[in-house]
């Protein structure tokens, strides 16, 4: 067979570029499959323009080098570009426009040919030449080896062959418990890119925890990441060849089998044809196929025989090669793979690749591929993958599950995590809100990231981390938790993690100690609860946090559960808001809670036990409830004295613990259905006495420029002498209709008539005492109260505790010191009742009590 004779057209200035162009294409030269001819070649004497006549009359393939020299030469545009297009019109000779330097050819002669590289990008604009170069020679070869082939025609012919495959193969999904698939479509949320790794970043943790309060620390911190998101689309429509990290369940391949969707559709690349491959799948496939001989395996089973319309489709660069789990890949079969995907990605350059790995299992780098990240979904994300899975099931659910994940912000937090979300949508849809006890939801999580997302599509892994059993390698991940938390660090060192992973592993049976091996050893474990699970999380180089706030809050709690040692290390926490998390999940892993109850109640009766004014305080409150008819009511004392205390304090404390009270022992200001309701069980005249007392509370807070509190009062007094001086105070305020007066009034006013009104609260009601609490007390007292709405948020919660000890703390809740001690106060002999008797007493109260005030 002769060489196809190629005859090479440039600009001058472009000489070097040609020069370039024609060692690239040496191997051609060398197989003696082409002999390339230009003008550098004219021998000495000749007849230049005879001997350009003669190789362009001759030439089987004509390179045009477009640029803008070679458009404003005359003799290149002019005569041979002129020559070149009636040769190629006449089927004489095939005419390659190759891309050079960026220039405006559109309407040229030759814009309709298909030009090279095959992505359209002129070669002075690729990263790197080479490259670019060898997509052109790739080009050429083609163009040989298939002549007079319509790549059209075969494209648009193997799409429809392939459709159905693709359809089945990527059309559904059918994770974790799911009864039936779901179509992808009809799921699918757009996912967004982080063009830079988190994980590459240089900061240092006090740079990760800029702006943040270790005592209110928000959840969603960890997980933020400042750089600018971009759709995935976009990502991969800007770059040739992608490689898509991510977390475990970030939703990797839903987006790359919605790539192929929407390519099989036509929406996106429609001259091309989707090609998807589970790197799995081809890694597992007999006697080590090269991926062209995979991919025209797939292509048989749809019906198309010939083999060589792969290599056809891909020597073209028509195709969207989609491969997807390379994390997923056994140890063995790495290096085939690695080595079959670089040189794939090399010889048919001019093709698209997206790949994706779970973002720390990438040990290896394929130089031509540009890195991303799957960002968490956001809110809005969120919402819109909700709405989607419940708008056909249970259009109520499509907007009540955002609601009652606000409610929650640790489930709100996990449900960034697609495969977490899918998680959560399933529980909310069979149970109609999320469980009672949280914990069994995060183990049920955990249990999904741990075991059963590999599981369901039988992956296994590999190195020591996998001899550890589940419960081993949770109790290794409590350790790291519990250690990190009690040193208040959500951000640590990876030095940190991997002294943790030592002395947990070195203490296992068989465990090699030789310091090398442990030094390997540990650092191989950590990469794998990183690629496996995404439960720790590199988030900037060498420093890592635990993928969710609550994760590690939940492993404490469990490290805390499992230890069961003296409850005083940990009660001594109760005050700090970063533990109440760990205490509500620890009540509710603990088989019986009465013993860590018990150390709590102490810890908190003990805060104020030093301070005289603030025991008196509580002797108050503990007499105000008991002049009440609390007696005649359903109302337990201990729901009374938290009102009591929350009242009094209302100028001390800004008028916060009213509202803080509501919130903490669960009660819903907001909650129109209890407002509503007319079949209250409660003492009618107990619900007028606090009534009164809160509008006569809000008005003395309100400085009296709200007259509602005040009307409000006048009118449920029924101490006539109380009204009679409720009604003189409030004749002597000033009209509201000229406030500049007003405000005059109450500028020269305000000190005497507060403090009469006082003097009226605590003559008639005895409230609105004036405690004179220093800044320390108010902290002391803060902090005492929401110790105690923790206990009380503990006792509701799905925990078990015995009846007895039930009614010891409540008969005991918001007691001076001397009256409070638990251990020594005798059974109630009253018939044992719930303890949430008193706090449902409480909130029927406040729900009438707002109501009534019109809230």
């Amino acid at each position: 067979m002769q060489p196809i004779e190629i005859f090479i057209s440039y600009a001058r200035k472009d000489e070097l570029l040609m020069k370039e162009l024609e060692k690239h294409l040496s191997n051609l030269k060398n197989q003696r499959i082409i002999r390339a001819w230009h003008n550098q070649q004219i021998p000495a004497g000749a007849e230049r323009a005879e001997q350009i006549d003669h190789y362009l009359e001759s030439a089987q393939i004509i390179l045009l080098l477009i640029s803008p020299d070679f458009l404003a030469s005359r003799e290149c545009y002019g005569v041979e570009l002129r020559r070149a297009m009636e040769r190629h019109q006449a089927k004489e000779a095939i005419v390659i426009p190759v891309l050079l330097r960026p220039v405006d050819w559109q309407g040229a002669p030759f814009s309709q040919l298909q030009a090279l590289p095959q992505n359209g990008k002129p070669i002075t604009t690729w990263k790197n030449r080479d490259e670019a170069f060898q997509n052109v020679a790739t080009g050429i070869r083609y163009a040989i080896a298939f002549p007079h082939l319509d790549i059209d025609e075969i494209v648009q012919e193997v799409r429809q062959k392939i459709s159905s495959d693709i359809q089945k193969r990527c059309g559904s999904m059918r994770v974790l418990d799911m009864e039936q698939p779901i179509t992808i479509d009809s799921i699918y949320t757009t996912v967004n890119i982080l063009e830079k790794l988190t994980g590459n970043q240089r900061r240092s943790i006090e740079e990760l925890l800029e702006g943040c309060n270790f005592e209110d620390f928000d959840r969603f911190s960890l997980g933020r990441v400042q750089q600018k998101r971009i759709p995935g689309l976009e990502a991969v429509q800007k770059h040739d060849k992608l490689l898509i990290l991510g977390k475990p369940g970030a939703g990797k391949t839903t987006f790359l089998k919605w790539l192929a969707l929407q390519c099989q559709a036509g929406h996106l690349y429609a001259n091309r044809v989707p090609i998807f491959v589970t790197l799995k799948e081809f890694a597992e496939a007999s006697g080590r196929q090269s991926l062209i001989e995979f991919i025209a395996k797939q292509f048989a089973e749809c019906g198309i025989e010939n083999s060589e319309i792969v290599k056809k489709i891909l020597l073209a660069g028509r195709s969207l090669i989609l491969l997807d789990g390379l994390d997923e890949v056994r140890a063995e079969d790495q290096k085939h793979v690695l080595r079959t995907i670089q040189q794939t990605s090399l010889q048919f350059n001019g093709n698209q690749f997206v790949m994706t790995c779970r973002i720390a299992a990438k040990e290896y780098t394929f130089e031509s591929f540009t890195e991303v990240e799957v960002a968490d979904f956001d809110t809005e994300q969120i919402a819109d993958f909700a709405f989607k899975w419940f708008q056909h099931k249970d259009p109520t659910k499509a907007t009540e599950f955002p609601k009652a994940l606000k409610v929650h912000p640790g489930l709100q937090e996990l449900a960034t995590n697609p495969l977490l979300l899918t998680l959560l949508c399933l529980v909310y849809g069979e149970q109609a809100g999320f469980p009672a006890n949280r914990a069994e939801l995060y183990k049920e999580g955990l249990d999904v990231l741990l075991k059963k997302w590999d599981g369901k599509r039988n992956i296994t892994r590999d190195v020591v981390y996998k001899q550890l059993s589940l419960n081993r390698k949770e109790d290794l991940l409590s350790q790291i938790a519990f250690n990190a938390f009690t040193r208040s660090e959500y951000f640590f060192k990876q030095r940190f993690v991997e002294e943790e992973i030592q002395d947990y592993i070195r203490n296992l049976p068989d465990a090699n100690l030789e310091p090398k091996t442990l030094q390997l050893d540990r650092e191989a474990v950590l990469k794998s609860i990183e690629s496996q699970h995404g439960l720790l999380v590199e988030r900037a180089r060498g420093i890592y946090s635990f993928s969710h706030l609550t994760f590690q809050e939940y492993f404490t709690a469990r490290r805390i559960e499992k230890a069961e040692e003296d409850s005083t290390e940990i009660v001594c926490h109760v005050t700090e808001k970063r533990w109440r998390e760990v205490f509500l999940l620890t009540v509710g892993m603990l088989r019986n809670a009465d013993k860590f109850l018990l150390a709590m109640k102490r810890e908190i009766d003990g805060i104020l036990a030093k301070d005289e004014k603030l025991q008196q305080l509580l002797t108050f409150v503990e007499q105000k409830s008991c002049s009440t008819k609390a007696s005649k009511a359903s109302y337990k004392p201990a729901a009374i004295r938290a009102f009591y205390l929350a009242l009094d304090l209302a100028r001390d404390l800004n008028f916060a613990l009213d509202l803080d009270l509501a919130r903490n022992l669960d009660i819903d200001r907001s909650d129109r259905n209890l407002a509503r309701n007319r079949n209250l069980d409660i003492d009618r005249s107990l619900a007028l006495d606090l009534t009164l007392d809160l509008a006569l509370a809000r008005d003395l807070a309100r400085a009296a420029l709200d007259r509602a509190a005040l009307d409000r009062a006048v009118a449920l007094a029924r101490d006539p002498k109380l009204k009679q001086k409720l009604q003189k105070l409030r004749s002597q305020l000033p009209s509201l209709e000229n406030r500049e007066h007003l405000d005059q009034w109450w500028k020269t006013n305000e000190q005497n008539w507060s403090e009469r009104l006082r003097t009226v609260m605590i003559q008639h009601r005895n409230i609105g005492h004036n405690w004179q609490l220093t800044t320390a007390q108010k902290q002391l007292l803060n902090q005492y109260y929401e110790a105690n709405c923790l206990l009380v948020a503990c006792l509701n919660s799905d925990c078990y505790v015995s009846r007895e000890v039930r009614e010891e703390i409540e008969a005991t809740l918001l007691l001076p010191y001397n009256r409070s001690g638990i251990s020594t106060r005798p059974k109630p002999k009253t018939q044992p009742r719930k303890f949430g008797n008193a706090i449902d007493s409480l909130r029927r109260a406040i729900g009438w009590i707002m109501r009534s005030i019109g809230l």
